[in-house]
């Protein structure tokens, strides 16, 4: 059954207060989007553990989301993430120094870089662009970023650490 885009923007919103039987449906209703998903990004043997752990998180984390409308790109990115860990987690896989992971972007042809950041930061949840945004193009600090935003400094300073992790994890993986 097809959801209704305003029916669906509802289920976000009433997830979003803690109702419990909106969170319920909410990830009935992403679950094939997750599976479709997480079968692009994962190892086969890794897709149900993928889903599992991905619908985890959104049903704990689905109150902290600040835009519904970003909840699509959100969800992905939690899939994406929860693939990459399980991936790891079976190659061993380390995360590179940050010297090795500069030298390795520096390589690449700038017009491939720039069109990798663009996509990097159309990946990004809303809240997380929104901080990235005001201070690395805007060039704001980070006192002008908590001012403008209403936010204390200790969340807004989080965010723009787990924006930039965010953009570094896909500019890389996009080698």
């Amino acid at each position: 059954m097809v959801m209704h885009v305003i029916e669906r923007h509802n289920l976000i919103l009433a997830a979003q207060t803690g109702d419990a039987a909106a969170i319920n449906r909410l990830l009935v209703v992403c679950q094939a989007d997750v599976r479709r998903y997480a079968r692009k990004h994962c190892q086969d043997s890794d897709v149900d553990d993928a889903i599992q752990e991905s619908l985890l998180v959104i049903s704990r984390k689905v109150k902290g989301l600040k835009v519904a409308a970003a909840f699509s790109s959100w969800l992905f990115t939690v899939v994406k993430r929860e693939c990459r860990k399980l991936s790891r987690i079976m190659f061993r896989y380390e995360p590179l120094p940050d010297e090795l992971a500069e030298q390795r972007l520096l390589q690449r042809p700038q017009d491939d870089l720039r069109i990798d950041l663009a996509a990097a930061l159309e990946s990004l949840p809303a809240h997380y662009l929104e901080v990235i945004l005001l201070r690395d193009f805007e060039e704001l600090t980070i006192a002008e970023i908590t001012a403008q935003l209403g936010e204390n400094i200790g969340a807004i300073k989080s965010r723009l650490h787990r924006a930039r992790e965010l953009v570094r994890e896909y500019m890389l993986d996009s080698e």
